[in-house]
């Protein structure tokens, strides 16, 4: 009698147990097939990843803090590239270098979206006298600004007439020094109403590279964020070429 009922239980035992593996292993073998399956969707990765790319180009165009708006100094860049197109000699001054998005923690959005920029970017090169700089600053700042390219390009238009290059830079005769904070009284003294901390100097090897000005979204002046000043006693100014 004990025998029999210690048999029973046994068989009771591995009855179960072998319904417990079962469905362990096709539980396994469901997991398995899905994840192949899905691997295996033709353009499944891809389309996740041209979706993601658009979610994130849509999201970053317009989604910055203010403009940083810089002139170059052309003397000092031709320096350094002659042949430049900039550099025919009739661009002596300041020439623009670009409209950027910025954020106030000190980094920028680039590179947004692939849209086409102007379809005659020659009507640009009396302030943007380079065919390749006016595509390169569409396509890696214009198109993070939520604009099209006309609108782009006329923003910036509106802020270089916006802005009174001072006399004594229009066609300097001699190289001269000055500090920052000189220059940046140049501007201030030319412009009421933009202040110190509305405006950023570059230099390289103590020469002057750019003067730049922060802007808001509807291009009045605002002060700079995290924005860098050429950090030099005295900041050489090259004569015009």
């Amino acid at each position: 009698m004990k025998e029999r009922m210690l048999r029973r239980y046994l068989l009771y035992a591995c009855a179960v147990t072998w319904v417990v593996l079962s469905g362990c292993q096709q539980a396994a073998t469901n997991r398995s097939a899905d994840t192949i399956a899905q691997a295996h969707t033709p353009n499944a990765a891809a389309e996740t990843s041209s979706n993601s790319a658009a979610n994130h180009a849509a999201n970053s165009a317009a989604n910055f803090d203010y403009y940083l708006f810089t002139l170059s100094w052309s003397p000092e860049y031709c320096h350094g590239h002659p042949n430049s197109p900039q550099c025919d000699g009739e661009h002596p001054g300041f020439v623009v270098h670009g409209l950027w998005p910025q954020f106030d923690n000190g980094r920028w959005p680039s590179a947004c979206s692939s849209a086409p920029g102007l379809s005659n970017p020659n009507r640009m090169l009396d302030i943007m006298p380079d065919r390749r700089l006016i595509q390169h600053e569409w396509s890696t700042h214009g198109t993070c600004s939520g604009l099209t390219a006309n609108q782009y390009f006329g923003a910036i238009r509106q802020a270089y007439a916006s802005i009174k290059i001072p006399p004594q830079w229009f066609h300097p005769a001699r190289t001269s020094t000055k500090s920052a904070s000189e220059i940046k009284r140049d501007f201030t003294d030319a412009n009421p109403g933009m202040s110190d901390a509305d405006i950023a100097i570059s230099c390289h090897n103590r020469y002057l590279t750019a003067v730049a000005f922060c802007l808001s979204k509807n291009l009045q002046p605002v002060a700079c964020q995290a924005v860098t000043d050429c950090n030099a006693r005295s900041i050489r100014i090259p004569a015009a070429q």
